[in-house]
């Protein structure tokens, strides 16, 4: 179960993938099902998995929790069907929004795959902080204690979930599939740098331009950018329209990304830690870029750090500010660069979805033989 366009979330997908070698899958969530799945349940694509009604609004503001769940109209949509569909011997819920539904099914187990630190997922946004952060930190606290495994992406989120609420747990990555690719040529004239994601302001990507742009002829900054709403694509593209050596892409499909990016030299990365999701996040942009074979120039953040010196593939920054990406890549040389696409391309392996697969694979083993 996911709040999400399953056929296109690749997390979920790779999920599928491993739980079809156990059996029958069902899904829930929107649009069409994805392949391989015996049955797909869609949510109605206008319909909120949040209670985003006047009444659920209202309910929200004065912390009626247990009388919004399961009323959001994403749930309502679903729910007659999900409670009718049988027996299940594994319920996955992906992220809190999803705990509800999944322990109204019919399943022996709920295991719970939390992608990030739930009551803080938006808390950013001011509205989302007041109202829906409590609601998740309250479907926590009522249903974690009760999942028979739980997943996340990092070592730093997986253990602030055992410790809050005493829960086992795992660490399965946002890692990319293994790539068939080798480190291309640097340009000793020029080094590549490439960014891609969502054209958020919370990004830095103004930054990143900025830096481009004083760092001289040295470099050059591609971005491939997705737009969302609330984000800042427009004024991205006409920041780049100034300089001549920043490109904006239309965005890339997950599975196209690695060969796409292949072609640069470095992938760079600011983010600023304003919340815990932020502070322990291991972003899938760190695993595309080293199955690109790219060097990683990113912004300091706990699991980042260890990643990028375990492998010793690349830098980091001093902070997320122009200023601190300036002063990192200043003084690389064309040696630098080519030693760290060299170990992007050492630790492709070690980096990719096949260790997380096999923890996966070997968690629904143990919750289907009976163990947790």
């Amino acid at each position: 179960m996911s709040f999400s366009p399953i056929h296109a979330d690749a997390r979920v997908l790779r999920q599928i993938e491993v739980l079809r070698q156990h059996g029958e899958v069902t899904t829930v969530g929107y649009g069409a099902a994805p392949e391989g799945v015996t049955r797909h349940i869609e949510v109605p694509e206008n319909a909120s998995s949040l209670p985003e009604t006047p009444f659920g609004v209202a309910k929200l503001a004065l912390h009626l929790h247990h009388a919004v769940e399961l009323t959001a109209p994403g749930e309502r949509a679903v729910l007659a069907q999900v409670v009718a569909s049988g027996h299940y011997d594994l319920v996955i819920a992906n992220d809190a929004r999803a705990l509800p539904l999944a322990f109204a099914a019919d399943g022996s187990k709920v295991y719970a795959d939390m992608h990030e630190w739930a009551a803080e997922e938006r808390a950013t946004v001011f509205v989302w902080r007041i109202l829906v952060g409590p609601y998740m930190e309250y479907l926590c606290k009522k249903y974690l204690p009760r999942v028979a495994a739980l997943t996340s992406v990092s070592a730093g989120l997986a253990a602030l979930y055992g410790d809050r609420y005493g829960v086992n747990y795992e660490i399965v990555r946002n890692a990319a599939d293994l790539s068939d690719l080798a480190p291309t040529p640097v340009d000793p004239n020029i080094i590549r740098l490439v960014h891609s994601g969502t054209a958020d302001a919370e990004r830095n990507i103004v930054e990143l331009i900025e830096a481009t742009n004083r760092l001289g002829d040295r470099f050059s900054l591609d971005l491939y950018l997705l737009e969302v709403p609330g984000g800042h694509l427009d004024v991205i593209r006409k920041l780049a329209t100034n300089s001549p050596r920043v490109t904006v892409h239309d965005p890339v499909p997950p599975a196209a990304l690695p060969t796409v990016l292949n072609q640069y030299d470095l992938g760079v990365f600011l983010y600023p830690l304003k919340t815990l999701s932020h502070l322990y996040h291991l972003p899938n942009k760190l695993f595309d870029f080293v199955q690109a074979r790219l060097g990683l120039v990113f912004s300091p953040a706990p699991e980042i750090d260890a990643h990028i010196a375990e492998y010793g593939l690349g830098l980091i920054t001093a902070g997320t500010t122009a200023d601190a990406l300036v002063d990192a890549l200043r003084e690389l040389s064309v040696e630098d660069v080519k030693g760290f696409k060299a170990a992007a391309n050492r630790a492709a392996r070690a980096l990719s979805s096949a260790p997380d697969r096999a923890i996966q694979d070997a968690l629904v083993s143990r919750l289907l033989a009976g163990d947790r």
